[in-house]
């Protein structure tokens, strides 16, 4: 890990406690033009909105540099605990995130990031553009909502409704409170998008739709998709709420949703200065290596995106092969740097949300009765949409395959060895309980999911799906059960000094302790 030094601000807190922080002072921009020049280009309001593009699959630069921020964010947390992906490298001797043994510095740097840097870009914007641009508006909208969720979902409660208010209304909303609100600012943005009859004037700033798709309608559909996701994932935790948010997201009145192959949603590098992170980590580091649930996985299906994911590895005596790492044997050396590493680069495209994954939503909601839809056409239709998203083919054989997960083998270590947890096929079989369907709808939208970990994770704690191999040594001192896994991260350790009454709210709103094995409020642990 190519770390600098934690790169934090002491503003944080106060740009959380005040409603008049001033943003422009601390969030400079450096383009050269005036204001009255950006404001009659719309400058003054798509600029922030850019850096909030990039601050959702981190990396934007506010003098710290770029890349590590997110290797401590996301790809040493989510993307590993997901099954993803591993660092060959033993940070810690081996006694690290991997082995449960929680890094604070690593894991408070989500919240920290967020809040310090990219919200407050929000913020900007709303407060610029609620009464003088709606479409602005509306987008503003849909990147909170899709910015902050994945911090819900990491951690459970959040400052979110009172975000910039005076200091002692700042109190953090429960994670219910914030999926209510999120489901709120979704609906309003659909709701001004579909009135909006000017020009596109958000295009020449948009970074995350396809070339050819930057337009409002396709805002919709990113909104209505994200709704589904969001109502998806509290099924169990609120019933109610969550098939009436499905219902108003697959409506066709509201818009549409995602559904063809470039539908997707992605921070473009193409031309906008933003580089993959995850790249840089993999092919400059070299720690972006091939996690062995997705070897077992992928290996056990034959599964032709395992080349379109993983480099075969290099070593000798398994050149050719694909090999990956076992999360939680806490080695303590370097033997697995020639195992299959990503072939994400720095020029590939963030992936934030497929129409694949879509489709695997809308085959949930029909298996659960929150739609008219079949649930096995809408499954084929996002191993389909998957394929073809990665330029691989014959996915009607592969829809036939009853092959399941393989037994894991450590190169080096016999001692690592783990039968198969993923014992489900993905031939689709109608006579199945709905649990073995959900099993497998899950387990195909977790590797369609790939690279993008946070989505995965939080899917994968949600259902239990796919299996994932437990962690052989558990360094949490109890904090963190090996069967049931790691459930959520720490709120960053510097919020117990710099601001102990919020961090004592947050404590409450969560319910539980501020352990890595407290369940968050959608993680229910059943399924129906």
């Amino acid at each position: 890990m190519r770390q600098k030094k934690i790169y934090r601000i002491g503003l944080v807190w106060v740009l959380l406690a005040s409603c008049t922080a001033p943003f422009e002072e601390y969030n400079r921009d450096e383009t050269g033009f005036t204001e009255e020049q950006q404001a009659y280009d719309f400058g003054l309001y798509g600029i922030p909105l850019q850096v909030v593009q990039q601050g959702i699959y981190y990396n934007h630069d506010w003098g710290g540099g770029k890349n590590w921020p997110f290797q401590m964010m996301q790809n040493l947390s989510a993307d590993m605990f997901c099954g993803y992906m591993h660092d060959y490298k033993p940070f810690d001797a081996g006694l690290s995130n991997s082995v449960y043994r929680l890094n604070d510095a690593w894991n408070g740097t989500m919240w920290e990031n967020t809040y310090g840097y990219i919200l407050t870009e929000v913020k900007k914007v709303e407060e610029l553009t609620r009464e003088k641009a709606p479409a602005f508006y509306a987008v503003s909208r849909i990147l909170k909502v899709e910015l902050m969720h994945r911090v819900t979902d990491i951690y459970g409660p959040v400052v979110y409704t009172r975000f910039g208010q005076p200091a002692a209304n700042v109190m953090p909303d429960s994670q219910k409170e914030a999926y209510y609100a999120f489901f709120g600012d979704l609906e309003e943005a659909v709701r001004l998008l579909a009135a909006y009859e000017g020009k596109e004037t958000f295009a020449r700033f948009d970074m995350i739709m396809p070339k050819e798709k930057r337009t409002y309608k396709q805002w919709v559909k990113f909104a209505n998709s994200l709704r589904l996701r969001l109502a998806v994932r509290i099924a169990m935790a609120d019933p109610a709420k969550a098939r009436e948010e499905a219902r108003e997201a697959l409506d066709p009145a509201n818009g549409g949703l995602l559904e063809q192959r470039d539908d997707q949603v992605a921070v473009s590098t193409s031309g906008t200065g933003y580089s993959n992170p995850l790249g840089e980590i993999n092919i400059a580091w070299k720690e972006a290596s091939m996690n062995a649930n997705m070897e077992s996985i992928l290996g056990g299906y034959d599964d032709p995106r395992m080349a379109k994911y993983f480099e075969p590895a290099t070593g000798q005596g398994f050149n050719g092969q694909f090999r990956g790492i076992r999360q939680g044997t806490g080695f303590n050396h370097t033997k697995y740097i020639h195992h299959s590493r990503s072939t994400i680069t720095q020029t590939s495209d963030a992936l934030l949300m497929t129409a694949a994954e879509v489709w695997f939503l809308r085959a949930e909601a029909a298996l659960r009765g929150w739609s008219g839809e079949d649930a096995a056409y809408c499954y084929r239709k996002g191993v389909e949409t998957s394929f073809d998203q990665w330029g691989v083919e014959d996915a009607a054989g592969y829809l036939q395959s009853d092959r399941t997960g393989r037994d894991f083998t450590d190169t080096f270590e016999p001692a690592y060895a783990i039968k198969a947890c993923c014992n489900v096929s993905p031939k689709w079989d109608e006579s199945a309980p709905d649990e073995i369907k959900l099993e497998k709808i899950i387990t195909q939208k977790w590797i369609a999911c790939y690279p993008e970990g946070c989505e995965a994770w939080a899917e994968q704690r949600r259902t239990g799906y796919p299996r994932l191999f437990p962690v052989l040594l558990n360094k949490s001192e109890g904090k963190i059960d090996t069967g049931i896994m790691i459930r959520r991260l720490n709120f960053p350790v510097s919020l117990k000094t710099s601001d102990p009454i919020q961090y004592e709210a947050l404590c409450n709103a969560l319910n539980g302790q501020d352990i890595g094995g407290t369940r968050l409020w959608w993680d229910t642990g059943k399924n129906f």
